[in-house]
Order: C-alpha cells, then structure tokens, then sequence
C-alpha cells in the first residue's frame, strides 16, 4: 500500500537510477503545464512520477496533489476521485466539474493522475477544461499512451539500462535483500546470473521485481536456468508450460512488444500454488486497499477456507504479487489485470462480484450501526477509504439485487453526506428508490438521505419535501426511529428558513411520543427530553459549560446512562438550535451541556461537535469569549478528527468570533482566513443558521477596529493563503502567533 505523506503517497522501497528521466522531468514541470509520462505497464512511471513531483512540490505553493485512477472502472468516478485528491468537498448544486474549475481557478499546484490509460478520453476532456480556467495548474500524468490533449508533453519512459549500467542489476539485489536481508549474490556466478535475468526480463522493473521474488525458491543460477528456457521458449497453443494467460491476454492491453512483461507475470503466476492463483483472480475485485478481513470475505469460497486466504495472501506477499505496508495489503494495476483475466478464464466474475457485493453491504450494515459507539469516527474513516468499493458493489447490487442497493444507499448515505461525498449520496439514493418498490424503514431511510443531502447543498425545497415524506412514511409504519429521523430533517430545514419556534415544537413533540422507559426504571416511567435533563450546575454562570457533572453519571429529569440513538441525539440537537435561535440561552446551554454528556458516554462526535459549537455560540451571546473559544476548539477538534469540512468552517468562524470579541484583531482575522479557505473547500459563501450571520459581522467589525484595516486585511491573507491543515493547527492552539 502506498501510504501518504502530505499529498503524495510514500515511496516505500528503494528508488535506483534514472536520473536522466528526472532531469527531464524537471525540465518539462518547469516549462510545460502538461506532461505525459508514457510507457508499458511496470515500466516505472508511477515511482518516477512520486519522484519528480516530490522534488518539484516546493515550486507549487498551493501543494502536489496526487490522484490514483487505476481502481476506477469507469468515468462516472473521475471527477468525484480528482475533487477529493485536491481537497474540494463540494456541498452545492453546482455540476461538479464547474466546482472543480472554479476551485483551481487561482491556485498554483501540481496534479498528478496516475494510471490514465483507461479513461483517455474523459481524462483528457476533463484535463482540457481544468487548464483553460486554472492558469496556475500544472498537470502531470502517467498513461501507456498519451491522452491527446491539447499543449500535452510527452515523455517516454524506457526500462532501465542492462548495458553498461548497473542499475537493473541494483534493483534486483535490492528487491532481494528487502525480501530476505540475508540475501545476496555472493556464490560464485551469483553475479552474472542476475545480470544475465536482467537482461532477459529487458530492465522492466516490475519483471525485476517479479524475478527477485522468486529466489526463495530457487537459486539465482537456477532461476537464470528456468527464465532463459522460457524466453526462448516460442509461445504456442500447445506449448504447456506457457501460461494460459501469456496465449488469452488482449493485444489492446498486453500487445506484442510488451511480451517479456506478460511472460514474466506469467512466470509468476506459474509459480504460485493453484489455491494462490486463485485468490490471485479474487482479489482483483477490490478497488482500495484491503486488509485480511476484507480479503477473506471477498475471497472465501469454494477451496479457498479462510484459514487458506490468509495463507495464500502472505504467499502472494512473498512473490511480490500483492503489496504488504502494515496491516493493508494492495495488488498492482498491471498485475490486477492480468488477474482479472484468470478470472474471467475461470468462469468466475459473476460469483465473485456478487461476493463483494455481499461484504460491502455487511460493511455498510455494521457502519450504520456503530454509528452510536466509541468505534464512530473509525467507521467514518473506513467508509471514506473504502468509497470506490463502495460505489462499485451499489452498482453491482443495483444490477443484480435491488433490495440489497436499496440498503446499502441508505445506510451509507450519512456517512458520504458528512464526508463530502453529496451528489454521491443523493445520486444512489435515488437510483435506488426509482430501481423498483421498497417498503418500511430501507424507504424511509433512503427519502432521509435524499434529503439530508439537497439540504447540504442548500436545496431546502427538496429537503422539507423529504422531511415531509419521511415523517409521513414513519407515522404509517409505526417508525420511532423513522420520526426522530423526519423530525431532524424538518426541524433543520426549518431553522434554516427562519422557523425556530416551529422546529422546537415538533422536535419535542416527537421526542415525547417515542421516549420509553429507561432500562433502570427511572423516576417518572420516562425518558427526558433534552431541555428537562440539566444537572442543576447548569443553572449558574457556567451553565454551558461541558464538565457540569460526571460523564456517565445518571441525569435529574429521568435520564438515563443508557446510550441514545443516533436519530434521537440529532433530534435533540434540533431542541438545543431552536432554543439558541429563540433567544432562550439559559435553557439551551442547559440542554446542549445534557447533550454533549449523553455523547460523550456513548463516544459520538458528529452530535457532540454540534453541541460544541451551540455552546460556544450561546458563551459568546452571554458575552463569555473566553469559554466561547474553548467550546469551539472542542469544537473542531471533533470535526477535524471526522474529516467534516463543512464543520471544520463552521468551527472555524465561531473561534474567530470568540477571538475577536477577547480584543485579539489581527488572530481573530487570520482565523476568520482559514476559515474562509474552508467555505471555498465546501463551494459555499458562510453558512449556519440565520442567527449566526449578525454575531460573525458584529465580531468582523470588532477584529477591524481593534488592529485597523490594513493589519486585519493582511492577518485575513495569511490565512486565506494557509494550507488548510496548516490554518487549522495553528487556530486549534490558544496561543495562535502571527
């Protein structure tokens, strides 16, 4: 697996040679704004791109952005792959290519799309409109082909000398030390054989690579031996010891020229056991990086016992087949074809799809549920990482299991909805709704998601259609959850148009109605609602303060230490806004304190970060800066840590309201920069709730007169021009320095 440090992934072994192709490469990054590194698979192109864009980064003060696009198996992907490479989480209704241009549109960066070669075209379209508009974009791809862009440079990139120059031989003994520190090529003749392999397999690193993996079953002489017969051998039809593979594979992707890579991986695939060329075919299924779980859910069946994944991966490991970095393992693209196509030979491509399908579903059914739990913002990540399959088993379900897609997309669908991922959510959602009929909660849960997500995107008439439908949907199936669920969405899309008073009514309202008794038989036969369960701290000047009693402890008012539902915390978190936006300060400190304690018991961050930033916004009402900013801090490190960049600015105006009224002009305008970096990451001028719009321009006003203008408009640049993890470091720490 290729880890990432900063925005390009780690190079994780040793890089030998080519120093000329840099020298190149450095050349045409500096002059051109388009640069094609082309070649045969395994030829090197991904590790000489890593290379050059990591010693051209400093050039490029908005960063080098990488983006993977051999798991995509089609162009509907492309856009949402290449926005979340550069960090845009586009929260409009915009169409997403317009986002992405407008959001490059005055930066100076470096992309990189690795494995283009299958969606030329698309890519190329894609790459001619992002240069037209972004004149500080500079793009660098690797492909087997060049994509016909217009102004593309191409680079050919060649197999590394076998003549006169040691660097094939220095791959193969580092590739062998890595594998076995012990090894070497010291015997008499050790020498001359690999370089003799090296020039067989014609300096193709991966055909190195491949080559060296195998000394641990034979002898560098012998290995020598059993390639040089191979080579020399002539493909044919009757020939047994020729693989299967070397005879089916389509010239379009392996052609003739390219027949020593084929006959190595070949070679390879030889040498596994036939339980490790299966799981081999298996595994291409999966788009990202897997770990042993994944691989067994996906890959058990038949001859392959879990026990038998677990010991083909490691073998695959061994011959250098599949990538190990940890606990993640990871095939690559060149080799995930050629297992595709002993896959498709075998007859299996049906039955292995619908497995991933099936372990992806169990994925998103054991998220949604962990939603409430210590494991939440773990699922959260994990969601995120496994986005592309993902998408691939919704497809494949919406094709072949309707009712399975009608599940997974709205199980799934919060959890994109918060990550970014809108038109995604909203998209299969509603594909799955118009798939065919669906019935009870899968229904109500798939027209929530709907909705959540156009009201994200600021869409609030289709947000209170759904919540409308949702609501009236539960009532009929008799889903308390379903009703917590409605109610959240309404009350939101109400607060948003200015309708306080209307969302708290009906957020207590169904928070009575499906309220049950407490599992300890509480007081009153009851569970409270989130305006009648302060501690009676609360009631005091530090009445929203986070630590008013012990977290666990059970709650005057009939609360219990119980966890809530998910659907229940957020439709108390309605309560806590509409209280705020009331006026009602002393009642909704009390009730977003209850709530934060009630999420933190059940490590829940989404609802507790809310809470969070209500208390910080009713401390600064309260003219209470310094606690304010406390609140806020909490406030964005949950969100941070949930990836939610749509909080992140929310967070992020709240503490520099916080700063501001505290005197501090010059700290408060360069937080209120980042944050503006972030709106522009979500597509979206400020937004929250109307209250909020009065508190951030009072605040701006108060940052102004306290530095003047000039100090404050170059404090908000800074900040602006921050990286955005940068910015948000430096306001996360109280002494935040200019």
């Amino acid at each position: 697996m290729m880890t990432k440090v900063g925005f390009l992934p780690e190079e994780t072994s040793s890089f030998v040679g080519r120093r000329a192709e840099l020298a190149r490469l450095e050349t045409a990054l500096a002059t051109r704004r388009m640069t094609t590194l082309i070649g045969p698979g395994g030829v090197g192109k991904t590790r000489l791109a890593v290379r050059a864009a990591r010693a051209a980064a400093d050039r490029y003060p908005d960063g080098a952005w990488w983006a993977d696009l051999s798991p995509l198996y089609d162009d509907a992907l492309l856009l949402p792959t290449v926005s979340d490479a550069v960090g845009l989480a586009d929260h409009t209704l915009r169409m997403p290519v317009e986002a992405l241009c407008e959001w490059l549109s005055d930066k100076r960066l470096l992309l990189v799309l690795d494995s283009a070669e299958h969606l030329r075209a698309p890519c190329s379209h894609l790459l001619a409109e992002l240069l037209t508009t972004s004149p500080g974009l500079t793009v660098l791809v690797t492909s087997r082909q060049p994509l016909g862009t217009r102004g593309e440079h191409a680079v050919r990139i060649q197999p590394l000398p076998v003549d006169g120059a040691p660097d094939a031989l220095q791959l193969f003994e580092d590739r062998l030390r890595a594998g076995d520190p012990r090894a070497g090529l010291d015997a008499p003749g050790d020498r001359a054989a690999a370089a003799d392999i090296c020039r067989r397999l014609e300096g193709i690193p991966l055909a190195i690579e491949l080559a060296a993996a195998g000394i641990g079953r034979h002898t560098v002489a012998q290995l020598a031996t059993r390639i040089g017969t191979r080579f020399d051998a002539p493909v044919d039809a009757e020939d047994l010891t020729a693989s299967r593979l070397d005879l089916l594979a389509d010239d379009s992707l392996w052609p003739r020229r390219h027949r020593t890579l084929r006959t190595t991986i070949g070679w390879s695939h030889e040498l596994c056991t036939p339980l490790e060329r299966l799981l081999w075919a298996r595994l291409t299924l999966l788009r990202t990086d897997f770990d042993e779980e994944t691989a067994r859910e996906v890959c058990t069946g038949g001859p392959l016992t879990p026990h038998e994944v677990d010991r083909a991966l490691q073998g695959l490991v061994a011959q250098s087949v599949v990538q190990r970095d940890g606990t993640r393992y990871r095939m690559l693209d060149t080799l995930r074809e050629y297992g595709r196509m002993w896959l498709a030979e075998l007859g299996e491509e049906r039955a292995a799809a619908d497995r991933h399908a099936r372990s992806f579903l169990g994925l998103a059914r054991r998220a949604h549920e962990g939603w409430t739990g210590p494991d939440q913002i773990t699922w959260y990540h994990t969601i995120a990482d496994t986005h592309l399959d993902l998408c691939a088993a919704l497809d494949h379900l919406l094709a072949h299991d309707v009712a399975g897609a009608q599940e997974m997309a709205g199980r799934v669908g919060f959890f994109w909805a918060c990550c970014g991922h809108l038109s995604e959510a909203r998209g299969y959602a509603q594909r799955a709704l118009e798939a065919g009929p669906v019935e009870g909660p899968h229904r109500t849960r798939l027209q929530w998601v709907l909705g959540v997500a156009a009201l994200l995107q600021g869409d609030f008439a289709t947000a209170e259609k759904y919540g409308a439908l949702c609501t009236a949907i539960a009532l009929y199936d008799h889903d308390d959850e379903g009703m917590l669920g409605a109610t959240y969405l309404s009350g939101l899309t109400q607060l948003m148009n200015g309708e306080p008073a209307a969302a708290l009514e009906a957020a207590e309202r169904v928070l009575r109605m499906t309220e049950t008794a407490p599992p300890d038989g509480g007081p009153d036969g009851r569970r409270a609602t989130a305006t009648d369960t302060a501690h009676p701290a609360a009631s005091g000047p530090g009445a929203s303060e986070p630590g008013a009693s012990e977290p666990g402890a059970s709650e005057p008012g009939g609360e219990s230490a119980s966890l809530e539902s998910a659907h229940r915390l957020r439709c108390r978190l309605i309560t806590v806004f509409a209280l705020t936006a009331l006026g009602r300060l002393t009642e909704s400190g009390r009730a977003a304190a209850a709530l934060r304690r009630s999420c933190e018991r059940g490590g829940e961050y989404w609802t507790r970060s809310y809470a969070d930033y209500q208390l910080a916004l009713i401390a600064l009402l309260q003219g209470r800066p310094e606690a304010s900013a406390v609140h806020a801090r909490a406030m964005l490190a949950g969100k941070h840590r949930l990836r939610d960049s749509f909080g992140i600015a929310l967070g992020l105006d709240i503490l520099a309201a916080a700063i501001a009224a505290q005197g501090a002009g010059a700290q408060a305008a360069r937080v209120y920069g980042t944050g503006h970096a972030y709106w522009r990451m979500v597509g979206h001028p400020q937004r929250g709730t109307p209250e909020l719009g009065p508190v951030r321009e009072t605040c701006e006003l108060q940052a102004r007169a306290a530095v003047g203008d000039e100090a404050y408009q170059r404090a908000f640049e800074r900040g602006q021009a921050d990286n955005a993890e940068v910015g948000l470091a430096a306001a996360l720490h109280s002494d935040l320095q200019l």
